[in-house]
């Protein structure tokens, strides 16, 4: 009697957010880092990795009330809106930044109204004693919805005992607002050049995941903050799905070679690490 194959799980929703910076403050020419945190080594996903900031949606991402609460939501579509706030809010919870604004301005809140709003909800969005919709609607606040342009969309393997449906999304870090790292999901943070982690990582100094290594590569192709939000808003966003080949007794991670990324393939060690976030 033969053994059925295990069915694939399911994968999860998630949003990741490339949080980007020039590197010399108020020098948009000057080359950009990206913000990226370490996942503390007790967390079941990408435990000891550097990761940008992220996690599962949440049912209150899809509120509805959310809709006049979030800028541009008129033009992005209520699937790919609640992934919008799942960013802001999982940027929010993790490093501490968001991207809001009141009502009728077109500027985010600065460090000083952060700082109270940070005291009053952080810790509680984090520990699920509050949701997004609790914070929008006590502060009377806009999510910056419209400021998240997609970057990416990534798949889990199908081999992978944890999977995601994870969408990417880039937007540009206020410059008054400090990100630092929550000290649970993460226990470190850096801003950094998106070339100098790979590099990194190569060099044996950093732990990445195969998601985040590419999009560090595609990110690694823009040298400044405008630069690489304007490639991101004209190229379009080919889901990645990630599939093992093998040949001349070797494996292969692969990827579709339309998404947009080089090196579409790399060899397998003996154990295959998760392609998430």
């Amino acid at each position: 009697m033969t053994e059925a194959p295990k069915k694939a799980p399911v994968p999860r929703p998630a949003t990741t957010v490339l949080l980007v910076r020039p590197s010399r403050p108020g020098d948009a020419g000057s080359p950009l880092e990206v913000f990226m945190v370490v996942r503390h080594q007790q967390i079941d996903a990408f435990s000891g990795a550097l990761v940008f900031p992220g996690g599962k949606l949440e049912e209150a991402d899809g509120d509805p009330r959310l809709v006049a609460r979030c800028g541009g939501a008129d033009k992005i579509s209520a699937e790919e809106l609640k992934f919008r706030v799942a960013g802001v809010r999982e940027a929010f919870e993790e490093c501490g930044i968001l991207l809001a604004r009141k009502p009728g301005q077109r500027a985010l809140i600065g460090a000083s109204d952060l700082e109270g709003i940070e005291q009053r909800w952080r810790a509680k969005l984090a520990e699920d004693e509050a949701s997004i919709v609790d914070l929008v609607e006590a502060e009377n606040l806009e999510l910056a919805t419209d400021l998240m342009t997609p970057y990416a969309h990534w798949i889990t393997p199908t081999f992978a005992p944890k999977r995601f449906d994870t969408w990417f999304f880039i937007a540009e870090a206020p410059e008054d607002q400090i990100a630092l790292h929550d000290g649970s999901e993460s226990v470190d943070s850096v801003w950094i050049g998106a070339q100098a982690a790979v590099d990194e990582a190569k060099a044996g100094r950093r732990t990445l995941v195969h998601a985040t290594t590419k999009n560090l590569e595609l990110l690694a192709e823009a040298k400044t903050v405008a630069e690489a939000l304007s490639q991101a808003s004209r190229r379009k966003v080919i889901t990645v799905q990630p599939w093992v080949e093998e040949r001349d007794g070797k494996r292969f991670l692969h990827i579709p070679p339309d998404a947009g990324y080089r090196n579409l393939f790399r060899e397998l060690p003996q154990s295959v690490p998760q392609a998430g976030r």
